[in-house]
């Protein structure tokens, strides 16, 4: 249906176009130039906004097409204009999938820059080859058909060849073929990890882009009966990127608005200025930053301003749970037994770094395999050998008997292991249905369908309903999946994996975020699981771990410590000593509360906060204390991690106020706030990668050293990270989980603050390192004033004073951490666990 109301407002706007620019003083011959750029910009829009690669050198293949049709025709002798356009598209396609099997080789900017020296090889080529393209001169002498001499009658031709071409471009991008360019848009990573080989379908998109852009020279070359190398030029690349990004990047039609602007501007401005394309750039620039939608997208941002939709609660609201059993496809599925996944002695070095030393692992079928160890143990980065996703040093990996050593993710994912990942992995601008469909479809037959639509085919829709209900994610399918909460996130990282119905799971810390009730459901999850297909989990809740492993691996420093029953690890002094630490109880009890005086450093009132239409904080309000610890706790998408975005002004809040010791933070930049003296650490630390932990420290200081609050010393923070003094010269994405948590927390006390903000600090350590950082924030109390969220309830209630519960962005009730620490039946009420 919608595919359908797009082509009839195409086909009313092509048999409109004509009369509509008479009207403005042009005529038909316009209207095919129109029609000419609108189908190049189209043809560009299938990799920069479907498949998100950006050519800066398009141009070349517009050039090429004009071409190669001239040179057909003149050989000709203009006897068949339909010959010529063939034997365009025929040899850019060819072209196009040569020189994409060598460009797409390298992604992002490097992609781009070779497009850009394409487009100038192109235009050298084209400006000196004199006897072939006329060089400077152009290529001339082209007839059209005599009755398409007639301006108008030239016009229905190309407007029915744009017509035919946007219905076939139409077709493919809403297929599942389509779908996949979208998928590689969002995260190519993940579609690898799915089992898609994303350069056959880059290539697919590049040649299909470069040959609908060639089509459209070729038809440029008819309508001014001669061509020249400045199609080819740098120059009208841009210009034909810039179509595309002021009609919408996201529209299907949106560059072929572009374009009609695009014509329009020239023919105007250019009466009165030579220099139109200097205005056309502001303008270009004009729409990079305030209408990221694109001339398409005006009309809908007009209407959110003064029409305001419908407020909703947040995305999490809508879930439905319900108890649904393993889906069919999972449950019938047979390894064989044995033996699923051999790693024999493999290892993994990086620099100096051995991060994998000669470890062996055996996972059997139908059984849950847990691989634990403190961070830095290499516990990753063996699982991101045997999934392919980084080559071994040496040693083999077997997967059902069969080596698996040098494949490519998309390989082994082909052959039936899923994975999940320790940072999510999603589609984040897909919804919860196209990201499971996605998943599903990878290895469904109707994958290399490219004409039919990519929701028609009913086997996978079922297993996504399916699925949607054993990971309990009904009702919110249609929800952005960037708009779940963490722990939703983590839900829809498990189903993933599971949806391409693999033979074995390796599951990357998968409880990790979640809360009490939700961790319980999803161990219970993955256990189900294990009874019909084997699963590999590394994971840190190490009561979980013991209560569902049915065999332990043991990792440290890279190598396998332990391998055994779950007793065996159990019992273990060495595994007890690098990893399990104390234990929560004993650590939990060493805590101090209730020593924070009466002056009220933080004061949040009636604080709303809205992302686009779901209102996530509905008039929350608290005081925090000097010297107090504060813990924010609630279930999943309850708004714990909004409350902390809002006081940092990562989001405004929509009303309400936020005073720190008595001034406005509303209203404020995030840089300004900080600068006030509020240290933050987001839920996944937000280090900067490839930098040391010694510039993280000083970026962290640089602009913080303002009088508001307590003074850090580089030496007072290292007395309290002792273990980062010998990492301060480590980039900060080679430290382990525990050793990046450190550095965030110490480049969040760099420089001057008097309120400390933590989120999920404890999320993914191993409980000897989550001992350590308790210790550190038990100290901290004594100079600052710390609010906490996080999931592990007994660390979180030993730790602070105070709890304020949020439940659907809301508090719910505000209650002394000791009351609930330690009478679990109020804590059941009062947090509903």
């Amino acid at each position: 249906m919608q595919n359908m109301r797009t082509l009839t407002v195409a086909a009313a706007a092509l048999i409109l176009l004509p009369w509509a620019l008479s009207l403005l003083g042009l005529g038909p011959n316009s209207a095919s130039e129109v029609v000419i750029f609108a189908l190049a910009a189209m043809g560009l829009n299938i990799l920069a906004g479907y498949t998100g690669l950006v050519s800066f050198g398009h141009g070349a293949w517009f050039g090429l097409g004009a071409y190669v049709a001239g040179i057909t025709a003149l050989r000709l002798g203009n006897a068949s204009m339909a010959v010529s356009l063939v034997a365009a598209l025929l040899f850019t396609a060819a072209l196009a999938a040569v020189i994409g099997f060598l460009v797409l080789r390298r992604r992002g900017v490097y992609f781009s820059l070779m497009t850009l020296a394409l487009s100038a090889m192109g235009f050298q080529l084209a400006f000196r080859w004199t006897e072939v393209t006329g060089g400077e001169n152009g290529l001339g002498g082209i007839e059209r058909p005599g009755l398409l001499d007639n301006n108008l009658n030239f016009y229905i031709v190309v407007a029915v060849l744009a017509f035919l071409v946007m219905a076939l471009m139409l077709r493919v991008l809403q297929s599942p073929v389509g779908s996949v360019f979208v998928a590689i848009r969002e995260n190519e990573n993940r579609a690898q990890a799915l089992g898609y080989h994303v350069q056959r379908y880059k290539l697919a998109a590049f040649v299909l882009s470069a040959t609908v852009t060639g089509l459209a020279g070729a038809l440029l070359l008819y309508k001014n009966r001669l061509t020249s190398a400045e199609p080819m030029s740098v120059i009208f690349s841009g210009e034909l990127l810039a179509m595309v990004v002021i009609g919408g990047m996201r529209g299907f039609l949106g560059p072929a608005l572009g374009a009609l602007f695009y014509i329009l501007f020239r023919e105007y401005l250019s009466m009165y200025t030579e220099n139109w394309l200097f205005w056309f750039g502001l303008i270009f620039l004009g729409f990079v930053l305030f209408a990221r939608q694109g001339l398409v997208g005006i009309g809908a941002q007009v209407r959110r301003r003064l029409f305001p939709e419908a407020m909703t609660g947040a995305a999490m609201a809508d879930r439905k749970i319900e108890k649904h059993p393993l889906p069919a496809a999972i449950r019938g599925r047979d390894a064989g037994g044995g033996n699923v996944l051999v790693a024999d002695d493999i290892s993994k070095t990086f620099g100096a770094l051995k991060a994998v030393d000669g470890v062996s692992i055996r996972v059997r079928d139908k059984t849950l395999h847990a691989l634990i160890g403190p961070n830095g143990a290499g516990k990753t980065t063996a699982f991101n050998l045997l999934s392919g996703i980084i080559p071994a040093d040496s040693g083999k990996v077997s997967f059902l008997g069969r080596d698996i050593s040098g494949s490519t993710p998309d390989q082994i994912a082909g052959l039936g292991l899923g994975r999940s990942f320790q940072i999510t992995s999603l589609f984040p601008d897909l919804t919860i249905r196209e990201n499971l469909r996605l998943a599903v479809q990878a290895h469904h037959p109707s994958r290399t369908r490219a004409l039919s639509p990519a929701g028609s085919v009913a086997e996978v829709n079922a297993k996504v309903d399916e699925m949607l209900d054993w990971i309990g994610l009904r009702g919110m399918e249609n929800a952005i999946a960037g708009s779940l909460s963490y722990g939703g996130q983590r839900l829809l990282d498990l189903g993933l994996a599971l949806s391409t119905e693999p033979k074995i799971l390796l599951a990357d810390e998968p409880l990790a975020g979640l809360s009490v009730a939700e961790r319980e459901r999803v161990g219970l999850l993955i256990k189900d699981v294990s009874t019909s297909i084997p699963v590999l989990l590394v994971e840190h809740d190490i009561d979980r771990v013991f209560d569902l492993a049915d065999h332990v691996t043991v990792m440290a420093e890279g190598r396998v410590l332990l391998d055994g029953t779950v007793d065996d690890a159990r019992n273990s002094a060495k595994v007890r000593e690098i990893y399990i630490g104390s234990g929560t109880s004993a650590v939990a009890a060493s805590a101090r509360q209730g020593q924070f005086s009466d002056e009220t450093i933080l004061s949040i009132d009636r604080m709303n906060l809205h992302y686009g239409k779901s209102h996530i904080l509905n008039d929350v309000g608290f005081d925090l204390h000097k010297g107090e610890i504060l813990a924010l706790l609630g279930r999943n998408g309850a708004g714990k991690s909004s409350v902390l975005k809002g006081v940092t002004g990562i989001v405004t809040p929509s009303s309400g106020s936020i005073r720190l010791m008595g001034s406005e933070l509303v209203g404020l930049s995030s840089a300004r706030i900080a600068r006030k003296g509020i240290g933050y650490v987001p839920q996944g630390r937000g280090l900067f990668a490839g930098m040391t932990v010694r510039e993280n420290l000083e970026l962290g200081r640089i602009r913080r050293q303002t009088g508001e609050g307590t003074h850090w010393t580089s030496e007072e923070i290292l007395e309290y990270f002792p273990r980062l003094r010998e990492r301060l010269d480590t980039p900060a994405d080679r430290l382990s989980g525990g050793e990046q948590q450190m550095a965030a927390v110490a480049r969040a006390l760099s420089g001057d603050i008097r309120v400390l903000l933590l989120d999920e600090p404890f999320e993914g350590l191993a409980p000897a390192i989550v001992e350590q950082l308790f210790r550190t924030f038990d100290r901290l109390r004594d100079r600052l004033s710390i609010v906490i969220v996080d999931h592990n309830l007994d660390l979180a209630l030993a730790l602070s004073d105070r709890t304020i519960v949020l439940e659907r962005g809301r508090v719910l009730h505000e209650v002394e951490s000791r009351r609930i620490a330690t009478d679990l039946d109020l804590r059941r009420e009062m947090l509903w666990l």
